[in-house]
């Protein structure tokens, strides 16, 4: 019994040899390799490269050797491109757009930007209130209206618009303040008021004063109704 064993083990693989050998003799003998199928050329397809060697319709291939790799481990930390001279320079208040992109087209950001003023000229760098999410922790520093005008004239020792401008713009911009001496320089000069806060700081303290709640805020004072005529009595 065990020599059958033996004997079948021994010429089953050669079986599977012999056959293989023989399919692979009669496949030669056709003239076809084994197993792929017989290679077929289209004549009719056009051919890609003309007889100049350039694709057909592309214009050369021109390699500029000058362009720096930008896979270059050697290449050094990346260099900010070179300032025309001459060139005037303009405040970067990018990071204080993320969240007041309203201000990006106010007039007095733009025009204080271009004269090389950001936001932290006046505002600090408040990079706690930058990365404050819950947005109630203030600017480093803000500016009362009592501290407004001393603040201006840090930078703009004059003011030298013509008077009857000066009151055009006070009847236009903000008729409700009857009163000259309450006049701030942001009543005229730019829109960099919110028409309404969802936080509100004491200016001063810097302290939080209201948040929202409940779909509540706090509107600024509109300044450009006039205030009612007060009503006269019957004895005037």
């Amino acid at each position: 019994m065990k020599r059958r064993v033996a004997l079948i083990v021994l010429i089953t693989p050669l079986s599977v040899a012999v056959a293989c050998f023989v399919g692979w003799a009669v496949e030669k003998e056709a003239g076809k390799p084994p197993g792929l199928p017989p290679l077929r050329v289209d004549k009719t397809a056009p051919l890609l490269l003309k007889e100049g060697g350039n694709p057909s319709g592309l214009p050369p291939l021109k390699v500029d050797k000058t362009a720096p790799l930008l896979l270059d481990d050697d290449a050094g930390p990346k260099k900010k491109p070179a300032t025309k001279p001459g060139a005037a320079k303009h405040a970067d208040n990018s990071a204080c757009f993320v969240c007041h992109g309203n201000y990006q087209e106010e007039s007095m950001a733009l025009s204080h930007a271009l004269a090389d003023v950001g936001c932290v000229k006046c505002h600090g760098d408040s990079f706690a209130h930058r990365n404050d999410e819950d947005n109630v922790t203030p600017p480093d520093t803000m500016y009362a209206e009592t501290d407004i005008a001393a603040n201006c004239a840090k930078c703009h020792d004059t003011h030298d618009a013509p008077a009857v401008k000066v009151i055009a713009m006070w009847q236009e911009r903000c008729p409700a303040k009857t009163n000259p001496a309450d006049l701030l320089c942001t009543d005229c000069h730019g829109e960099h008021r919110l028409s309404f806060r969802t936080v509100w700081w004491d200016k001063k303290t810097r302290k939080l004063v209201i948040r929202q709640q409940d779909g509540q805020v706090k509107r600024a004072q509109d300044l450009t109704k006039k205030p009612a005529p007060e009503a006269k009595s019957k004895g005037e």
